[in-house]
């Protein structure tokens, strides 16, 4: 979910607009975005937002950002292209303005003069960005790996890096994600080998699946195919635009009568079939995870298939990844997963001898670790301890909502402002979900319902009959019978002991029955079991 504010007088820039997907504790959320409370209150200072490449957390909440707030937008090509067609699923009240930006063009927003530099990783056209500003230059890598030897994209521009190092260097943000792996980072071309080994053993067909932004990857799939007979066919939405648009761009190589549909699949013998699949990470109802169980009427997976998961299992989608490994094992697939030598994934960012190249050379006064957890900041600031005998003054680490102020005093932390995380239901038209909302979810899964129903005579303010009570999924130990016969009396005397103003207001009747009925529970059970109460008073 990244995104960073830059002001300078009354300008602001805004760097990348990303969400976070969300983990099985929140039920029913479908990502989350940013809480842009801040921005808003600064509407007429933001000059500009800056995208420093196409991944979802640093682009997929853009459509977010332009519901709330119209303002110009800088790409390079392919990421524009990507948010483009992201954005014509929206609806906005004007037009999107959308600017393409070119490596090594600079540009003005208000104060600041930005210079985007081409850097790699494991998409396409990704920029860092060198902003000059009335106090020097700050550098934010953006993220980034330094591959020499990259697949369909320039080198990474390490001499522009160089010449602003030697001007010097105010403030350089750096990604931080690899910091706790030594050396360097593969090159993109390191997974070659291993793709080639399969293909060269392969006599059915071959199944792959990796991020849908990992053009370079699926150049390579592409081909190893062609060289090896096999007709390609791509399956999964985000995987086939990613990849149209990468083409029609002229990033994507595709020879032709290369590809078929994923429709005429079954025209052709196994041996001859390479299917690109979406859905590295077991979603439920993505392509490979459908075709893991049979399910999916193009991607038929047979005994003797080989299977290839070219990507890294995200944090806390381990369990969905190694259940639909389960089931392609079970449909007798011959599965290649996780770590091997050679790789079948290399990842899309620098590890700690590509974090200690950019910092010797930029040499900045002032240094703010960027883009990964407090631990992962921390290790890139010991990283970068040695070079305060070649004049870096401090480093700051600054989790989000913090702001690091810099005038001609020097740097120091500033005021902290309002920050947080906002939770999206895209199946009720990007509804935001209230934090009680989720709370009441959590409380549901882990503790179930209890709804106590009574009906209240609106003239004398009695109760009409016995109150009922209906639980779902509240679960209690021996006695169970006595504690709901219990729970009965509690919600009769609420009732009993209103007086006859309180009986005439539903709303004070529901809060009564609810605390009283909590305050209960929570006695004869356990504090920790705190099962959703949701009282229905009714008049008669």
């Amino acid at each position: 979910m990244n995104m960073m504010a830059m002001r300078c007088g009354d300008d602001i820039i805004v760097i990348d607009a990303g969400i976070l997907f969300p983990g099985p504790d929140l039920h029913g959320v479908d990502v989350i975005v940013p809480d842009l409370s801040w921005l808003l209150d600064n509407a007429d200072h933001v000059r500009g937002l800056i995208l420093t490449h196409g991944h979802e957390d640093h682009v997929g909440a853009v459509s977010y950002l332009l519901s709330q707030l119209h303002l110009p937008i800088y790409a390079t090509q392919f990421t524009e292209a990507l948010v483009r067609r992201r954005l014509d699923e929206h609806q906005f009240d004007q037009k999107p303005d959308i600017r393409r930006m070119k490596f090594r063009q600079k540009f003005k927003l208000g104060c600041f003069t930005i210079d985007p530099i081409h850097v790699t990783h494991s998409t396409l056209d990704c920029a860092a960005l060198a902003i000059d500003t009335p106090l020097g230059v700050v550098m934010h890598t953006a993220d980034f790996k330094i591959d020499q030897t990259p697949i369909g994209s320039p080198l990474f521009d390490l001499h522009a890096f160089a010449e602003y190092g030697q001007k010097g260097v105010l403030l350089l943000l750096s990604d931080s994600t690899n910091v706790e792996r030594p050396g360097f980072t593969p090159s993109e071309r390191a997974v070659r080998p291993a793709f080639e080994d399969i293909f060269a053993r392969a006599d059915k067909g071959i199944f792959l699946t990796c991020f849908s932004s990992a053009i370079p990857r699926v150049q390579q799939i592409i081909d190893l195919s062609v060289q090896y007979g096999r007709k390609i066919a791509l399956i999964g939405r985000s995987l086939s635009s990613a990849s149209e648009l990468a083409h029609e761009l002229g990033l994507l190589r595709i020879p032709d009568g290369a590809f078929v549909r994923p429709q005429e699949l079954h025209k052709l013998q196994p041996h001859q079939r390479t299917v690109i699949v979406s859905g590295s990470q077991g979603e439920p109802l993505s392509s490979m995870a459908r075709a893991s169980v049979g399910k999916h009427k193009h991607a038929v997976i047979e005994e003797g298939d080989k299977v290839v998961l070219s990507a890294r299992v995200i944090p806390g989608n381990e369990k969905a990844v190694y259940r639909m490994v389960d089931h392609l094992c079970k449909r007798g697939a011959d599965v290649f997963y996780g770590q091997q030598t050679p790789p079948l994934h290399v990842s899309g960012h620098g590890s700690q001898e590509e974090m200690k190249l950019i910092l010797n050379l930029v040499r900045p006064r002032y240094f703010v670790p960027v883009h990964g957890e407090y631990r992962q900041l921390a290790s890139h600031a010991r990283l970068a301890a040695p070079l305060r005998d070649q004049g870096l003054k401090e480093t700051f680490l600054l989790q989000s909502g913090e702001t690091l102020l810099i005038d001609e005093h020097g740097a120091r932390r500033g005021e902290d402002v309002e920050v947080g995380r906002v939770f999206i239901d895209a199946g009720t038209g990007d509804a935001i979900i209230e934090e009680m909302v989720i709370n009441d979810r959590r409380s549901l899964s882990e503790f179930g319902v209890i709804v106590p129903i009574v009906t209240i005579n609106r003239r004398t303010g009695k109760m009409v009959g016995e109150p009922e009570i209906v639980s779902r999924g509240f679960v209690v130990s021996e006695g169970g019978e006595e504690l709901i016969d219990e729970a009965y009396e509690i919600v009769a005397e609420t009732v009993r002991t209103s007086s006859k103003e309180e009986a005439a207001d539903i709303g004070v009747m529901e809060e009564k029955i609810r605390t009283d009925l909590r305050r209960f529970l929570s006695r004869k059970t356990s504090r920790a079991s705190r099962p959703l109460i949701a009282p229905v008073v009714l008049e008669s």
